[in-house]
């Protein structure tokens, strides 16, 4: 789309938005503050979680880090803990380093400039834009899918969402309809994208522009966005071992080099000697963003006292049961495997 046209031709798109908003905003915790510390776990909580799906969790998360410095002070691996079930654990690393980051660089004062938040460990520009709009008058688009899918129909625009160049083409677009409450106007294209313009099924007769969108006008909602570009999932085969004796295993913790960072897992590996005490193999299918992983996980039940304590001397694993892995953060696959497995 060629864009002549100016912003004030369509700033009373943004305007009706506000509109609707004010009388049509979903009743979330996180919208009755403007404290950015929770706003910014919001925004992260929810990047690849829905709403219903993840607000327990992000309840959990504020309950017991309810301010940057706690977040800041906690271990690690008790933030891997509450970040248990939202997967993407490399995001509550970031977010545990960024808490950090705060209480260093910032004497513990959260931010308020768009290009200060953009610095802190894992926020790209749509939560910095997100966060700086809405708790500190920020000026700045938080252009996500939602962004993509609204603008792309309103404007009938077929500009490639895949291409790298879409954020900064549909944050132009952005302003042509962008009122000056940026903060409410970023959170009424949230609302919209995900109440109204879905990506399938989109509820055109009761959006409130859809009098002047193109798409709906042309009957081609279906059409828009336009993505041509999918990254194609790469396979990868895992092989663990379940090593364990009277109703103890093994584990250890994943470095940070790689996919599950800093979760724990079963050993990869175990000695000849050892193979002899393998009972049974499973294998499991499980999907990552880009990844299809093909598991196989042998059950090794050790019924030798002496290789069992050797195998752990030599390569320090941890000791742990099922009630005690409740405290650590397993892959999900791993996870549901030892539930399973003692029950026989």
């Amino acid at each position: 789309m060629e864009k002549n046209s100016t912003a004030s031709d369509f700033q009373h798109i943004g305007n009706r938005l506000l509109e609707w908003y004010k009388n049509n905003a979903r009743d979330l915790p996180f919208r009755q503050t403007k404290d950015p510390y929770k706003i910014w776990i919001c925004e992260i909580v929810f990047q690849q979680t829905r709403i219903n799906q993840g607000l327990n969790h992000y309840n959990n998360f504020i309950a017991r880090f309810p301010d940057v410095r706690t977040l800041a002070e906690a271990e690690e691996n008790e933030v891997l803990l509450y970040w248990k079930g939202l997967g993407y654990y490399s995001r509550a690393i970031n977010i545990h380093k960024a808490a950090q980051q705060i209480m260093n660089d910032y004497q513990g004062i959260f931010p308020a400039q768009y290009d200060e938040i953009l610095k802190l460990k894992g926020v790209g520009k749509y939560t910095a834009a997100a966060v700086s709009s809405i708790c500190f008058d920020g000026k700045m688009p938080a252009v996500d899918g939602n962004f993509y899918r609204v603008l792309s129909r309103f404007f009938a625009d077929d500009f490639d969402i895949s291409n790298s160049r879409a954020f900064t083409y549909f944050s132009e677009l952005a302003t042509l309809v962008m009122p000056e409450n940026v903060g409410d106007f970023n959170q009424a294209m949230m609302d919209i994208g995900s109440e109204i313009c879905k990506p399938k099924n989109p509820l055109c007769v009761e959006c409130p522009i859809n009098h002047e969108c193109l798409a709906f006008s042309l009957n081609k909602t279906s059409e828009f966005p336009v993505k041509t570009k999918k990254v194609k999932a790469e396979d990868l085969a895992l092989t663990y071992y379940f090593v364990h004796r009277n109703g103890q295993f093994l584990i250890r913790q994943r470095k940070d080099d790689f996919i599950w960072k800093k979760l724990f897992e079963f050993p990869e590996t175990i000695p000849v000697e050892m193979e002899k005490f393998i009972t049974s193999s499973k294998i499991v299918s499980h999907k990552l963003t880009h990844k299809n992983l093909s598991i196989e996980i042998f059950n090794v039940n050790m019924t030798s006292e002496q290789l069992w304590s050797n195998f752990i001397a030599e390569n320090e694993y941890l000791i742990t049961d099922v009630q005690g892995s409740h405290e650590k953060s397993f892959p999900k696959p791993l996870e549901n495997y030892i539930q399973n497995s003692l029950k026989d």
